[in-house]
């Protein structure tokens, strides 16, 4: 045993001669030495600056005691083997490389380990500093003013083909794909070579070679997102060009839509507006400007955003909007709004605030004589104004006779007057008139709008839009009745805006109806019976007549539940139709009213 002791002695020697400082061991390279502070979480810097002479102490013992764990086993096992008390000088030469070799093997393996940590969180902190310090310089100074040049030339020569199958599939593909997978690869390569080599040169290369590389495909990250923001802005105003349609504008005219104080700055660079409109409600002002046969309103746009900036204005052309030609029904084959939904008793009692732009109502006919109907007109001064589609709307709302009752009778209806006949196109209404009439019910404190109409997309209609949903109240429109292959209709086709389609008593959608993923929600609009203008009732269909239900349910849920999200209610409860899910022909499903929170009163078939 004594040789034993004595073997395990020399062995402890070993072990710190192997873990001394490097001036008493020279025979270990600085790598080793490296890995030892690596073993003990400092990072690779930290190892260098000592120069490889003054090594924790703390690291000697870890490496000393990791290692004589192993062997210390072998050792014994090998000289009890030999009696304990001859041991040859071959186990002693033995015990000497076993120590070595794990010694060795342990720290290689550190290295290994520590460096990879070490040099993901080096890389990482290091790039994003420089990222963070040059990027917004360089972008500023440089890419912004390239961008705008090229794509100004690029869009000149060929806009869709250069931006839609050049940039958008080659950038977008070209940097998503390959940003990611470049990173791990390269770090991953530069671990595994600075194993090998000289550490502190490894280190000093492989982190500049990272930073370059992530600088060059963040600042191509960068140029992605401002050519997409750029892009999407050229292509709405080419396919603005694209869309007009001679008969759904005002020709030789154009507004701008902007906040109060934005007019100031227009005025003094010589922009002067035929008539001025204050929205009060909308908090903006709107200016309307007659313009030459030869305007060009890209690049009216163009100019007003050059003066301030792209998100302080919206000008766009004065477009026309339909109400849409309803399909006839026979009369006895009409149901009543009450017939063909259920809803909650309480409904009778309730004051709901909704509001409607469409036509003009006939508040002299019998069904809406005792009806709270508040009335004004934004068509054009002295312009004929028709009322068959307001007055039918209204009916169903809030119609009250003998014979026939609206949804909700005691609701207090705000309803805009929007329509004019024009004998080239029939029955009209312009984006001034909308963006008026939305003005005017929100000053009302309206919390539903129904909006019985369709027509082209408009940037001043889509802002008063979003300006109601920012003060929710919520827009409900009627999804259009161009049939299953049309394009969307506005402002139907909006987020801000609830998009209505019509289905028959027994949940099949109305022939006639958009479809599409704008489509969030169906009701009855087939064959329904409603007032006629001058007296009397008739039936009709179509996705406008469906938009009263819709809005009549929402508006209840507001005022009886206050601060509940409204939709989110009436989407949970709506009768799945169609393919499972949300789709494009009834989006969420049929309207289901009755399984609605009560005030009190029990559902009942009214």
């Amino acid at each position: 045993m004594k040789n034993v002791n004595l073997l395990k002695s020399k062995t402890k020697s070993l072990f710190q001669l192997v873990a001394a400082p490097l001036p008493l061991r020279s025979a270990v390279p600085i790598s080793l030495a490296i890995g030892l502070v690596l073993t003990v979480g400092q990072p690779v810097q930290a190892g260098l600056s000592h120069g490889g002479d003054d090594i924790p102490p703390s690291v000697e013992e870890s490496v000393a005691e990791s290692v004589e764990e192993q062997v210390a086993e072998q050792v014994e096992d090998r000289v009890l083997s030999h009696g304990g008390d001859d041991i040859p000088a071959a186990v002693e030469e033995e015990v000497e490389e076993s120590v070595e070799e794990a010694v060795e093997e342990e720290l290689a393996e550190t290295v290994e380990e520590a460096l990879e940590e070490s040099l993901e969180e080096t890389v990482e902190e290091t790039v994003v500093e420089n990222i963070e310090e040059d990027i917004e310089q360089d972008l500023e100074e440089n890419i912004e003013e390239s961008i705008e040049d090229t794509i100004e030339e690029t869009v000149e020569e060929s806009v869709a083909e250069a931006v839609e199958e050049s940039i958008e599939e080659s950038v977008a593909s070209a940097v998503e794909e390959d940003v990611a997978a470049e990173v791990e690869e390269t770090v991953e390569v530069a671990v595994a070579q600075s194993v090998e080599r000289d550490v502190e040169a490894t280190v000093e290369a492989t982190v500049e070679e990272t930073v370059e590389e992530t600088v060059e495909e963040s600042v191509a990250d960068a140029v992605e997102e401002r050519l997409e923001s750029t892009i999407d802005y050229i292509l709405e105003s080419v396919e603005s060009e694209f869309e007009i349609d001679e008969a759904r504008i005002r020709k030789d005219q154009w507004l701008v839509m902007a906040e109060p104080e934005v007019f100031e700055k227009l005025a003094v660079e010589g922009y002067l507006f035929d008539k001025v409109t204050e929205l009060p409600g909308i908090g903006m002002r709107l200016a309307e400007v007659a313009a030459p046969s030869s305007f060009d309103i890209t690049e009216v746009r163009q100019g007003v955003m050059d003066v301030l900036g792209t998100d302080h204005a919206e000008v766009d052309l004065n477009h026309i909007y339909t109400a849409g030609s309803p399909e006839p029904a026979a009369y006895e084959d009409g149901i009543s709004p009450r017939a063909a939904i259920t809803f909650p008793q309480d409904t009778d009692d309730l004051a709901l605030r909704i509001g409607m732009i469409d036509s003009h109502v006939d508040v002299s006919h019998p069904s809406l004589q005792e009806s709270q109907i508040q009335s004004r007109s934004f068509a054009s001064k002295g312009a004929e104004m028709p009322d068959f589609h307001g007055t039918a709307i209204a009916s169903i709302i809030a119609g009250k006779d003998t014979d026939y009752q609206g949804l909700a009778p005691h609701t207090e209806l705000y309803a805009a007057s929007v329509f004019e006949k024009d004998d080239e196109r029939g029955e009209i209404a312009s984006t001034v008139s909308l963006v008026m009439a939305l003005d005017w019910l929100m000053s009302s404190g309206v919390d539903v709008i129904n909006i019985s109409l369709a027509g082209p997309p408009n940037r001043l209609l889509q802002a008063a839009l979003n300006r109601a949903a920012e003060k929710d109240v919520m827009i409900l429109a009627a999804a259009g009745n161009g049939g299953p292959a049309a394009q969307p209709m506005y402002p139907a086709a909006y987020d801000s805006v609830v998009a209505v389609t019509a289905v028959d008593v027994d949940g099949k959608v109305f022939r006639l109806a958009n479809r599409g993923e704008y489509l969030d929600l169906a009701a009855p609009g087939v064959s329904m019976l409603h007032a006629k203008a001058g007296g009397g009732y008739s039936a009709s269909s179509g996705t406008s007549f469906a938009v009263p239900f819709a809005a009549t349910a929402v508006a209840r849920i507001m005022q009886l539940q206050p601060g509940e999200d409204a939709l989110e209610i009436i989407y949970n409860a709506a009768e799945d139709l169609g393919p499972p899910g949300r789709d494009d022909i009834y989006g969420h499903g049929l309207l289901q009213p009755d399984v609605l929170i009560t005030s009190g009163a029990q559902t009942a078939s009214r």
